[in-house]
């Protein structure tokens, strides 16, 4: 008996420790005193992202760089996403990002169930949403969340977890920076 009861206060301390004091526990009031993130600006034009995909042990399971094309007309965005993965797969994604007069952000794509949700405030944006896998790899359905940050530079840093059932199965972390004007001869 003492033993089920150790591991459940085991339990609940891992579980208290991640919505108190982990990555769950950010809201986007935490970051509304540093610079201002303007996802209109930020997120305009042609893009490069580079990035690293961490299974739930941690380890670096898959590297890719993307390049996107986000164009604003007033507070819509529709954004197109190109994955290219050290391994040879292409992924696509295209996004649909409507935001509103408050910071509020609501975000639409074919792979993702319903409508995510979001919000830009101070120098983080979040977005929050269910993302159905392709077949093949396993069709799961995982929740996400998304949290960009500004940097100095101009880029943003993205860090992203995927869970299923509560449990962490990959974290992506991410660079998204304009992509460079190619010099013509």
């Amino acid at each position: 008996m003492g033993f089920v009861l150790g591991a459940a206060a085991a339990l609940l301390l891992v579980w208290l420790r991640g919505r108190l004091a982990g990555f769950g526990a950010q809201a986007s009031g935490d970051y509304a005193g540093g610079p201002a993130l303007d996802i209109r600006s930020a997120l305009n034009g042609p893009l490069l992202c580079e990035g690293v995909i961490y299974g739930p042990t941690g380890r670096a399971k898959s590297r890719f760089v993307g390049e996107f094309d986000a164009q604003w007309q007033g507070a819509t965005c529709r954004m197109a996403e190109v994955f290219r993965y050290e391994g040879g797969a292409v992924d696509r994604r295209d996004w649909v990002l409507q935001l509103g007069n408050d910071g509020a952000i609501s975000a639409t794509a074919p792979d993702v169930l319903g409508r995510g949700v979001g919000r830009q405030q101070g120098s983080a944006v979040v977005l929050r949403y269910k993302i159905r896998l392709p077949q093949d790899a396993g069709g799961h359905v995982l929740s996400v969340t998304d949290w960009m940050y500004a940097t100095p530079g101009g880029s943003i840093v993205n860090r992203s977890q995927f869970r299923k059932w509560g449990v962490l199965v990959a974290e992506l972390v991410a660079t998204i920076r304009k992509a460079p004007v190619e010099v013509q001869a």
